[in-house]
């Protein structure tokens, strides 16, 4: 049954929640690690926060909207919690955006000034982001900084993680608590200013539908650019008095599953693709620690759930469904109450309305408010659009149980309309993965002169056909209109740094391939 959401735990600032859940689960417990294994507890990492963010408080001014580009680590962890303790709003960079997006977010939220490390540029090839970035902000390299502290700045800090809350800086539980920008998935990034309450609510929220227990540790591979690292992988964890593992990308298939194992991890924060990927590299037994895992951002298969089961035993994998608008968990599963083929039951706190979408049977255009809900997006110029009465349009079609379970059907924007018909492309996309469950599978509409729309597979299964969907599609009693007639075969699919599908680059691909053979 879940419990209940006292809103009054929200009204927090994120520095002063940390605070607090360092006195409620002691000082000195060990609350942050990543690959260099130079574990910090609640204490140290306050310590590190004043003494770095007192250099960056030099560089910066209060209020100011500072970029940050690193990657999950204990610097990046320490970085966020500098910056708050001195009232300063952490912009998260993402740096696999491309040059132009990374641009177009610093010149969006006004960055003067981005925080990053030599290691990082070198080891991640940065160095053409680095350049595009100079004309527009300060580059700021975290070992320049760490090299200029002095025994007054130790002093300080030691003084100031023993009285946190009369050093930090006095901020708002109202003010904003951080700047991320939406994945792209289906066009350019927008950015997302989420209130510092925002933060602090989801991670209770989070923590009073599923009940953690602070023996237990998280593993988080996924970046702090993306809201579901930091809220999930970072604010979740060191809020509800577990330790966190941080690992700088989901991209390293052999080397995470033993350190999951040697972490001693208890939840792992993923994608589905990172998951299936984890567990066929994984030996027997590196994964079975695990409590549960927890895969937002796109749908989990049925192959994946199985693959987990066989491998390594009951482990539960709940599929999550959020938006960064939402800070950004809406809907998760339970580890007692896991719904294949749902995202979850909703948070307590969420309110939702639906509308319906001509042409769309059996759902509706989801509409959340709550705690959680943004302050707004960034406007060129300067000024924040606010959400209308507080009301998150998330452009997803959703069917709701009447327990708040909730289906996703597509996305708004992710339907064709074939013959009068409308077509979910998520459907297709399903179909698909319901013939060939081991390869991955895209599917995007182009005009078609006779029916309005048609679909087309993108697919990483060398020799896929249309025969066999159609066959499926009778089998599962599905419209034949799902199964694409025209494919295209890649040898992968193209995904964004947060493990999502990247559609405009799809797009890319199916206008290229049409124009060759046209």
């Amino acid at each position: 049954m879940t419990r209940r959401f006292d809103p009054k735990l929200a009204q927090s600032t994120v520095f002063d929640a940390l605070v607090d859940a360092s006195r409620q689960y002691g000082r000195q417990k060990p609350i942050l690690e990543d690959q260099e294994r130079k574990p910090l507890s609640y204490e140290a990492l306050i310590r590190a926060a004043f003494a770095l963010g007192r250099k960056l408080s030099a560089l910066t001014e209060p209020g100011e909207h500072v970029g940050v580009m690193l990657p999950s680590s204990n610097a990046a962890v320490v970085t966020f919690f500098a910056l708050h303790a001195f009232g300063r709003v952490p912009t998260m960079l993402n740096f696999t955006a491309g040059l132009r997006n990374l641009r177009a977010a610093c010149e969006l939220a006004g960055v003067k000034r981005v925080l990053t490390s030599h290691r990082f540029v070198e080891q991640a090839k940065l160095h053409d982001v680095v350049d595009a970035l100079e004309p527009l902000a300060a580059i700021t390299y975290l070992e320049d900084v760490r090299r200029s502290v002095n025994t007054a700045d130790k002093l300080f800090a030691l003084t100031a993680a023993a009285f946190p809350k009369r050093f930090r800086t006095r901020t708002r539980p109202s003010d904003p608590g951080v700047i991320l920008f939406t994945s792209g998935s289906f066009g350019a990034p927008r950015g997302v200013v989420l209130t510092q309450s925002n933060l602090v609510a989801n991670a209770r929220q989070v923590a009073t539908h599923i009940e953690l227990d602070p023996s237990w540790g998280f593993f988080n591979p996924l970046p702090v650019f993306h809201c579901f690292g930091l809220t999930g992988g970072v604010l979740l964890p060191l809020l509800s008095g577990l330790k966190t593992f941080q690992y700088p990308s989901p991209l390293h298939t052999k080397q995470i599953p033993p350190l999951i194992k040697d972490s001693g991890a208890a939840v792992l924060l993923a994608t589905d693709t990172f998951v299936n990927q984890y567990a066929r590299a994984a030996a027997p037994g590196e994964l079975s620690g695990l409590k549960f895992i927890v895969c937002g951002a796109e749908k989990v298969r049925d192959e994946t759930h199985n693959l987990i089961a066989e491998r390594f035993g009951p482990i539960p994998v709940l599929e999550g469904y959020g938006a960064t608008e939402a800070s950004p968990v809406i809907a998760v599963n339970k580890p007692d109450d896991n719904r294949r083929g749902t995202v979850g039951g909703l948070l307590p706190g969420v309110e939702t309305r639906t509308e319906v979408v001509d042409g769309i049977p059996g759902g509706g255009r989801l509409f959340v408010r709550g705690p959680n809900v943004m302050a707004g997006y960034l406007a060129p110029g300067g000024g924040l659009e606010a959400p209308v009465d507080g009301w998150h349009d998330t452009g997803d079609v959703v069917a709701v149980s009447d327990d708040g379970w909730v289906k996703i059907l597509g996305r708004v924007k992710r339907f064709a309309k074939i013959g009068g018909e409308m077509v979910s492309l998520t459907a297709a996309e399903d179909l698909a993965a319901g013939v060939w469950p081991e390869f991955r599978h895209a599917v995007v509409a182009v005009a078609d002169p006779k029916k309005g729309e048609r679909l087309i597979l993108v697919t990483d299964r060398s020799g896929a056909e249309s025969a066999p969907l159609l066959a499926h599609a009778k089998k599962v009693g599905a419209p034949e209109l799902l199964a694409p007639k025209r494919i295209i075969h890649v040898p992968e699919i193209p995904l964004l740094g947060t493990g999502k599908t990247d559609y405009p680059a799809l797009e890319r691909i199916v206008e290229a391939e049409l124009r060759r053979v046209a």
